[in-house]
């Protein structure tokens, strides 16, 4: 049986990129690896998705077809966590396709690699119903 070991992103700059992630998520670095990579990042209770950071030449898709969803509880938590991840280096996204009401803001990790805070608490979310959203070719595509 399959199990989902860990998310790689691609990077130019992977100490950059590792002091982003951590700070972002509380993640800590592995050394000693999991699944032939040398390091990872691991949330620092030990349980939950790793990410691996590769180096890539490929530049970040401007719609990508996979992303991080991050969620937040309630519109001001998604404000404030938008702030402070930009604060550590992320960018606020000009997204094209934003929905009226969006329940997400778009934001670029330090190498350009797109994300979501997802505010789970959004009135037009149904209890025990997935956030769908409209497709759109983008990072924001349904969730």
């Amino acid at each position: 049986m399959l199990t989902f070991g860990v998310v790689v992103l691609g990077v130019t700059d992977r100490p950059r990129a590792e002091a982003f992630w951590s700070a972002a998520l509380g993640y800590r670095v592995r050394d000693g690896g999991l699944g032939g990579w040398a390091r990872v990042l691991e949330p620092a209770g030990g349980t939950g998705t790793m990410i691996a950071l590769q180096i890539s030449a490929t530049p970040p898709e401007d719609y990508p077809r996979l992303h991080f969803d991050l969620h937040v509880a309630d519109a001001a938590a998604r404000e404030a966590e938008a702030d402070r991840l930009v604060s550590l280096g992320a960018r606020r996204v000009d997204w094209d396709s934003y929905p009226d009401d969006p329940d997400f803001i778009v934001l670029a990790d330090t190498e350009g690699n797109r994300f979501c805070i997802v505010d789970l608490g959004h009135e037009s979310r149904q209890p025990g119903q997935p956030g769908e959203r409209a497709p759109d070719n983008a990072a924001g595509q349904a969730s």
